[in-house]
């Protein structure tokens, strides 16, 4: 197969994009598996464009591991910026398996994307039975072998599990990672994030990414960060979000509504041959 596709990124997460508007492109999972391989083409995420009668598109999420997954908010950005550009507006809404996620196109290649309001029941994020999801009593260990017990779990269209550390240099995110996105707690496993405050306006996070493994950048880990954050009475409820490559700026309303905000790239047409 010779398929035509695109390339983008927010941060350095990045999204091989098929357009099944005007071409439909179906792929197995082991295709996605190989599209995705750092040694083909490389992703972290496959995304599908697909048409909608209501919204200005209708959005699949697709992990390297060839799984769905039902958010992806660095992903949406990036779509929003590509259909911007494409029918020359400013305001755009998706359809997705979480839900409506509306976004807004700001000016040099900043968009802004509100994710909705996080979930917390342990049947909602979903955990595997009844529990406080502020604290679930998991143990991880620095790389001196000191332990933390905690984890906050909490859904914002996928599940997520957050440490508030010390420093995350002293963790080694490539061990603990695996091991706790399939944690037993987590029937749907869950993203891991490893946070450490800097400022009641700044979180430092490494993220483990459910389905893809460690990633330079997450949006909806960078909400559920923030959220747990503010929530703890941690941080403001405008925090940016440190990643390798740069920050995205969370912004928490009177309504727990979530806003997202950064850079996405330029949109980057490839050709690829399976």
């Amino acid at each position: 197969m010779n398929l035509k596709a695109y390339k983008m990124d927010g941060l350095g997460n990045d999204f091989v994009i098929f357009d099944n508007r005007k071409k439909i492109t179906r792929l197995n999972k082991n295709e996605i598996v190989k599209i995705a391989d750092r040694n083909f083409v490389g992703c972290d995420q496959l995304i599908f464009i697909n048409k909608s009668n209501d919204y200005d598109a209708e959005l699949d999420f697709y992990n390297s591991d060839g799984g769905n997954s039902s958010a992806c908010g660095n992903g949406t950005r990036c779509i929003a910026y590509f259909i911007s550009k494409e029918k020359n507006k400013e305001e755009i809404s998706f359809k997705t398996q979480s839900g409506v996620l509306k976004s807004k196109i700001l000016g040099n290649n900043i968009v802004e994307t509100n994710i909705g309001t996080p979930k917390f029941g342990w049947k909602e994020i979903p955990l595997n039975k009844e529990i406080d999801n502020t604290n679930l009593g998991i143990t991880i260990f620095n790389q001196d072998g000191i332990s933390l017990t905690g984890g906050y779990a909490l859904s914002v269209g996928n599940p997520h599990l957050i440490f508030f550390v010390h420093k995350t240099e002293n963790y080694d995110l490539s061990k603990i990672g695996p091991k706790l996105e399939k944690h037993s707690m987590f029937p749907e496993k869950c993203n891991v994030t490893l946070a450490e405050i800097k400022s009641k306006k700044l979180i430092k996070v490494k993220v483990w990414e459910r389905g893809v493994g460690i990633t330079k950048a997450c949006g909806t880990s960078a909400c559920a960060t923030a959220v747990a954050a503010y929530k703890k009475k941690l941080t403001q409820n405008i925090i940016d979000i440190q990643f390798e490559l740069g920050v995205i700026t969370i912004s928490i309303d009177k309504n727990n509504s979530i806003n997202m905000k950064g850079k996405v790239s330029e949109i980057k047409e490839i050709d690829i041959k399976i």
